[in-house]
């Protein structure tokens, strides 16, 4: 699969015409107000999802996962597969052409790449992770309103002092209450997207009943901002992203009942699983650097032309040339890998070492390519009034986030090298 087919090219248009018609026109008021808690950037996205029919139809097909989990539960011969059930599964049908979900990671990218961040955070990363692991409880609960957008959520992993090694540095604790009906939980957890804002926490933390630290198991609880003890603190000024909220969140003797933990039981740890939405977030970080790559080679294949000095278009000069190919080389490159990403998902293929390795390629690629297309304008490039400025600051915790590019090539590399 090197070329999208016709539906997925029909995606990309519609989606191009949206960021084009609503995106494009808020991403000034975006980066000076969501990052000051001023501006609330998720009802754009309800706009996003209502404009395009995705919804209500995305509800309606949890709403009856929800029931099937329950005839499950229940042992009911309800539960039983039939055929057609795929098509009420929304992840499954998003499973089966994960490129159409790239595409527009990609399309919402070439405008506003911390947009697609927040929408991905709440949705990929605290929304599907309930779905697929939580009870039939805690899917209705609290996986449909964060897929609908209904809620925004969370995922909770990072702290001050666990950042590359989040589960050995780890310390926010989570210990049983004496009647085992819930836990206490005391940490804090920091660089969180979408916190400000956040109202589903799908928060990490070590299970604590004595033993020592290297023993606790890890496992995942489902908080809400209501909690007592739950606070978010202000709003992180960053360098790029900034229409992405980030905080700090602090965990004071918060009681969660033992319905809140993710799944309902415990197991021996769930670190496995964490890894699991870590590798989604790898591989969704591809799409979101081909967008900016995208972007920055196209515009700057149309000033190249447009521009002139010493009577003639820069695009005649030798070194505006070379830097026009070398960003080519990265837009294919990328391009070729979120394909192969996306044929991964739908083949139910996992490979770590892929998905980071080339997390740590696409970054940096797209850092690259905002970097020489602001040395193709020039002065202009640096103004920010032309779009290529924001992106090149975006680009930047593309390096940083999900893993840095050390990490993530020191990843790969072990798995390459274990036997």
């Amino acid at each position: 699969m090197f070329e999208l087919n016709e539906p997925q090219k029909m995606v990309e248009q519609m989606f191009r015409q949206w960021c084009t018609k609503e995106l494009q026109p808020q991403v000034e008021a975006l980066e000076k107000d969501v990052e000051k808690g001023t501006m609330n950037p998720f009802d754009l996205m309800r706009n996003m999802l209502d404009t395009f029919g995705m919804r209500e139809t995305l509800r309606a097909g949890l709403v009856r996962k929800v029931e099937k989990m329950r005839a499950a539960e229940k042992g009911e011969a309800a539960a039983e597969k039939k055929e057609g059930d795929d098509e009420d599964d929304p992840m499954r049908a998003a499973q089966q052409d994960m490129l159409i979900t790239m595409v527009v990671i990609k399309e919402l990218c070439r405008v506003a790449p911390g947009f697609a961040m927040s929408f991905g955070v709440s949705t990929a990363l605290c929304g599907q992770p309930i779905l697929l692991k939580g009870t039939a409880d805690q899917v209705e609960k609290y996986a449909i309103p964060v897929l609908t957008m209904d809620k925004v959520g969370c995922w909770a992993l990072t702290e001050p002092e666990a950042g590359s090694d989040a589960f050995g540095s780890m310390k926010t604790t989570a210990k049983p209450t004496p009647d085992e009906k819930g836990y206490i939980i005391n940490g804090s957890k920091t660089f969180i997207t979408n916190g400000p804002f956040g109202e589903i926490f799908l928060t990490y933390a070590k299970i604590d009943r004595g033993q020592p630290k290297k023993d606790q198991p890890v496992h995942a609880f489902i908080l809400e901002k209501d909690m007592k003890g739950l606070t978010v603190g202000k709003p992180f000024e960053k360098m790029g992203m900034k229409d992405s909220p980030t905080s700090e969140i602090f965990f004071d003797d918060v009681y969660v009942p033992k319905e809140n933990l993710l799944g309902g039981v415990e197991r021996e740890t769930v670190r496995s699983e964490a890894k699991e939405s870590m590798g989604s977030e790898r591989s969704g970080v591809p799409a979101m650097c081909l967008g900016i790559i995208e972007r920055c080679f196209e515009e700057s294949v149309k000033y190249a032309k447009e521009r002139k000095q010493f009577g003639r278009p820069i695009a005649e000069f030798q070194a505006i040339q070379l830097k026009i190919a070398n960003m080519y080389n990265h837009y294919m490159n990328v391009q070729n890998i979120v394909f192969r990403l996306a044929w991964m998902a739908k083949v139910g293929k996992n490979d770590l070492a892929y998905a980071s390795a080339t997390k740590a390629y696409a970054a940096k690629a797209a850092l690259d390519v905002a970097m020489e297309a602001i040395q193709i304008f020039g002065g202009y490039g640096y103004m920010k009034e032309y779009h290529i400025e924001k992106l090149m600051r975006d680009a930047k915790l593309l390096e940083l986030g999900a893993g840095t590019t050390e990490i993530n090539l020191l990843t790969a590399a072990r798995i390459l090298l274990s036997d």
